[in-house]
């Protein structure tokens, strides 16, 4: 062990004290419950393509074997491409994974490693070469035409999320189980891919926020002075403003300027916007890190100041920030609702909790599927991700 891990050592981290905190995290039911929650949705969201879709899986006509859907998990005929592609690539990295896992095992735990790591450069290529692709084919009339010995595979729900395929505002039914939309979309189809919205929303934006909430917060905490002084000032500008209101006159005025791509824009404003209160967090935590031994060792023995930052101070910190990290998935995904239902949020036609839960408006009695359906998947993620979060503060508080 060197002279550095000598002094920093016992302040930090330590890998091994994982087993017990899993070990507390799980006395907490509500939190166990909460992280399967948390799986199922992210579950849901990232297999979206084969539970819902309008094209077959599989397509056995005259005489050849093809798979319409597959090709375009790397072109989606959808405006959101980037989301769509992110959710699509890890969709078919996990099961590389799986492989690799399984049929190597015999392999050094480094080899699989980079033969995963190959596989997973190797199949961005695809999606960074694909582009938007439409499809105006009727798959389903396809495949009542088809001949002697042919076949098609089409997933649990074969609808896709624009597809108008039934009379709008239809209730719950056998061939619709949530019914459908203002135009004749299914809406289990609209609510699956909504998913992809809403976690998008919520994991990126709230982790630009804590790129920005956190390196700000370290370097307030540790430098002090006329840097901090500064740092403050900006976070208390940023707080006086209405949080939503502002929300609603970036998103009005970037959507006039006809960006398309919506769910970008929505992660950013929000991303943008949310960073303060990990400021105040990570701040608090490194004045009170700053005053303890292991740090001015770092500084006697001349540590560069961004390892002391970064190496040393940041996980030492890290327990509250994964905690309000946890809570502020859920504070975004109900933000982005929030916009979506205004009409200011991720622009139609891309499928959205809060954009379904708009358009029963008019009438709420009559369209209630549309309010329940979409209400309790905003009730169950946002339950999810708080029981989560309360769940690690109680197993991170030694006093809990």
């Amino acid at each position: 062990m060197g002279f550095e891990e000598e002094i920093t050592g016992s302040e930090n981290f330590n890998p091994f004290s994982l087993v017990a905190l899993w070990r507390r995290f799980r006395q907490d039911p509500l939190a166990v419950v909460g992280m399967i929650g948390i799986i199922f949705i992210l579950f849901l969201a990232l297999f979206a393509p084969l539970l819902a879709n309008g094209r077959p899986w599989l397509l056995y006509r005259e005489g050849h074997l093809s798979s319409p859907a597959f090709s375009f998990l790397f072109s989606p005929d959808s405006n959101e491409t980037t989301v769509e592609k992110i959710f699509n690539y890890f969709l078919l990295l996990i099961p590389l994974f799986v492989f690799v896992q399984l049929v190597f095992w015999k392999l050094a735990a480094k080899w699989r490693w980079m033969a995963i790591l190959i596989l997973a450069l190797a199949l961005t290529v695809p999606f960074i070469l694909g582009g938007k692709r439409l499809d105006k084919t009727d798959w389903r009339k396809v495949s009542q035409n088809l001949g002697e010995g042919e076949f098609a595979v089409f997933a649990p729900v074969p609808y896709g999320p624009f597809e108008n395929v039934a009379k709008p505002y239809q209730k719950s039914s056998v061939r619709h189980w949530f019914g459908t939309d203002e135009i004749g979309r299914d809406v289990f189809s609209r609510m699956l891919y909504g998913a992809r919205v809403s976690l998008a929303v919520g994991i990126l934006a709230t982790m630009l926020s804590l790129g920005i909430g956190v390196t700000l917060g370290l370097m307030a905490g540790y430098f002090g002075g006329t840097f901090d002084i500064l740092a403050m000032r900006i976070v208390e500008i940023v707080i006086c403003f209405p949080t939503f209101l502002l929300l609603l006159i970036l998103m009005s005025i970037l959507i006039e300027n006809k960006f398309t791509q919506s769910i970008l824009l929505v992660i950013l404003v929000i991303g943008l916007t949310g960073w303060t209160g990990f400021t105040r967090l990570v701040r608090g935590e490194s004045l009170k890190q700053r005053a303890l031994p292991y740090i001015h060792s770092c500084e006697v023995i001349g540590l560069p100041k961004w390892r002391i930052l970064f190496i040393h101070l940041l996980p030492n910190v890290s327990g509250p920030v994964m905690v309000a990290f946890t809570f502020g998935v859920a504070a975004a995904i109900l933000t982005e609702s929030g916009l979506s239902f205004l009409g200011f949020g991720v622009q139609p036609p891309t499928a959205s909790w809060g954009e379904l839960i708009r358009q029963a408006f008019a009438d709420p009695f009559t369209y209630w599927h549309l309010i329940f359906w979409p209400g309790l998947a905003l009730f169950i993620t946002l339950s999810a991700f708080n029981f989560t979060a309360e769940g690690l503060r109680k197993m991170l508080d030694p006093k809990a």
